[in-house]
């Protein structure tokens, strides 16, 4: 089972795959931030973020071979993983598909012997919704708020969450 529960979602067709860096993966990619302004909202970073598409690898959720979510992650060391940019497409939000794409990175890097997820977020020091349910998201998924960096993004809060990774 990828870990989403197909009575949430749409489709009876659901599927999380790995993919490699590419740019199918930045067109997805792209896609995805275009429809989620409030939280992706800067160009520069947007741009960014596609580009690492090229290179990272990946998640992709689709429903009936359409793309409804993605997740970049960066292997830092062996031990260490970093969630680097998830998405999901609005209309698929609280359906399961962030959590899916979460649980099936997670087994994977347990698989290869990591022991530790990261994630950054906009930290609680600059109020804002969207954010609160994101950092909630993260909690609930088993992250730990670690430390709020100010000066890492400029004049956005960053904050540092970290999941253990236990066999």
């Amino acid at each position: 089972m990828n870990g989403w529960d197909p009575q949430l979602c749409h489709s009876s067709t659901m599927e999380i795959s790995a993919v490699d860096g590419s740019a199918e993966l930045a067109s997805i990619t792209a896609t995805l931030l275009a429809q989620l302004p409030t939280w992706f909202g800067i160009p520069e970073a947007n741009t960014e973020y596609v580009n690492a598409a090229c290179d990272l690898p990946g998640l992709v959720a689709r429903a009936d071979d359409e793309p409804v979510g993605m997740l970049l992650y960066r292997r830092h060391f062996p031990q260490a993983s970093e969630i680097h940019l998830m998405a999901v497409a609005p209309n698929w939000h609280r359906h399961g598909i962030g959590a899916a794409m979460v649980h099936r990175l997670v087994s994977d890097l347990r698989g290869s012997g990591c022991q530790l997820l990261q994630v950054k977020t906009l930290g609680p020091s600059r109020p804002n919704a969207g954010y609160a349910a994101t950092r909630a998201f993260y909690e609930a998924m088993g992250f730990l708020p670690l430390e709020e960096l100010t000066t890492l993004w400029g004049n956005n809060p960053c904050l540092l969450m970290v999941m253990p990774l236990r066999p």
